[in-house]
């Protein structure tokens, strides 16, 4: 068992949840000053004597993403130079997801660039939950923990009963995380094609799989714009689905995001606290906690156990 001081320090991304997480924890959060010169540059600076505690520091880098970003980076840098033993980058929602291959020329491969970024202020670990491509754990030279807040969903769908259900993926990229949910669930699989004609409108075609007279749960790590898994729920409809539930991972809603899930044809939106979100004017909007989840990992990696037993509750 670690004999340093554990040290939970968090941004400006997602005070609550790291309040959460020092309640589940029984620890009292370490004080951390971030704020802005006149300029808006970032200062940031940690209130309590850190040196050789086992520092973690909870910032998802959700919009604004840059800033919550450079945040992160300074408070590594602060930690490092505070002579922190060990720093790890708690990360709920990791950004700068989406390009994780060069799909064509002359574009970057920005995962990856974030995590040189993250190495290179000092952070010695990264804990972050449903990585857009998993493979992103590849791209860091430092220990990634890819936890997955299947356990949190399943449960409340589980507790729902839902009979005759079908987990349906809105894209084939899902469908691996369609797959674990429905065996979990005990539901059937089904998969929405979907042609992606720009950065934000989707083409949506036929659904590959059964979901005349069933109850449909579409299940995604991420709701960005909410124009693919709407369309899909429109689709599910237009097929026959006795019903439409929506759940994923990360709640990101930018742009037309919450106009579109406050139309879409669903009984229910389900998503995790890794984003704080505005739940005002989504009625069928619900937040489910991570705290529990996040508090565990970080023990764990605290007290040097293994995390096995969290991957192995994954879909």
């Amino acid at each position: 068992m670690s004999q340093r001081n554990l040290e939970l320090i968090a941004g400006n991304a997602c005070p609550a949840l790291a309040d959460d997480i020092a309640r589940e924890l029984n620890v009292t959060r370490t004080a951390a000053r971030v704020g802005r010169f006149p300029d808006g540059e970032i200062d940031v600076y940690i209130d309590s004597n850190i040196r050789g505690a086992d520092v973690f520091l909870v910032q998802s880098t959700c919009p604004p993403v840059n800033d919550n970003l450079m945040e992160l980076l300074i408070l590594i840098d602060a930690s490092r130079r505070a002579s922190a033993a060990r720093i790890t980058a708690v990360i709920p929602y990791f950004g700068y997801a989406r390009k994780d291959r060069k799909d064509e020329g002359r574009v970057p491969i920005t995962a990856k660039l974030v995590a040189n970024m993250l190495t290179k202020a000092g952070a010695d670990r990264v804990l972050t939950i449903d990585l857009h491509a998993a493979q992103i754990q590849g791209f860091f030279d430092v220990p990634v923990d890819h936890l997955y807040a299947a356990p949190v969903l399943v449960r409340h769908f589980l507790e729902q009963r839902i009979p005759d259900l079908t987990v349906v993926a809105p894209d084939v990229g899902s469908s691996k995380m369609a797959r674990g949910y429905a065996g979990r669930l005990g539901g059937e699989l089904a998969i929405v094609d979907k042609r992606r004609i720009s950065a934000d409108k989707v083409e949506i075609g036929a659904v590959i799989g059964e979901v005349k007279d069933r109850n449909v749960l579409l299940i995604d790590d991420m709701i960005s714009t909410a124009g693919s898994i709407t369309e899909a729920a429109r689709t599910c409809i237009a097929g026959g689905a006795l019903s439409v539930r929506i759940a994923a991972s990360h709640g990101v809603l930018c742009g037309p995001a919450r106009e579109r899930l406050r139309d879409a044809p669903v009984e229910e939106i389900v998503l995790t606290d890794t984003i704080p979100i505005d739940t005002t004017g989504l009625p069928k909007l619900a937040v489910l906690s991570t705290a529990s989840l996040l508090a565990e990992a970080v023990m764990r990696v605290h007290t040097e156990q293994s995390l096995s037993v969290l991957f192995n509750r994954a879909p």
